[in-house]
């Protein structure tokens, strides 16, 4: 029976890869965990940015706030197709469109 010990090199080598895919795991982990706080954050706690998340097909490039009230708050939203205004309703725990409506452009 041979038995082969590690040396040196192959110790460093096999020790500083580990070190490396540890620091690269946690790295992805504290990232992705961000992420979901900004976006929870933002459905939760800043309505203004969640009516962009909420509404991603739709191509807005500007909202105004109309009225706002403690659980409801309406935009008149800029679209790709047009204006639009939009009802955001706060649920039990975010934000959520309770409506959307087109409207007609002024000749």
């Amino acid at each position: 029976m041979h038995i082969q010990f590690l040396s040196k090199l192959r110790f460093t080598h096999t020790y500083s890869f580990a070190l490396l895919i540890s620091c690269l795991i946690v790295a992805i982990a504290a990232t992705l965990a961000r992420a979901t706080l900004n976006v929870a954050g933002a459905l939760l706690h800043k309505p203004d940015i969640a009516v962009l998340l909420l509404l991603p097909n739709e191509g807005i490039y500007d909202s105004t706030l109309l009225r706002t009230t403690d659980t409801e708050r309406d935009y008149l939203i800029q679209t790709k197709t047009g204006p639009k205004l939009a009802r955001l309703k706060k649920g039990e725990t975010e934000w959520f469109v309770e409506e959307e409506v087109p409207l007609h452009q002024g000749q």
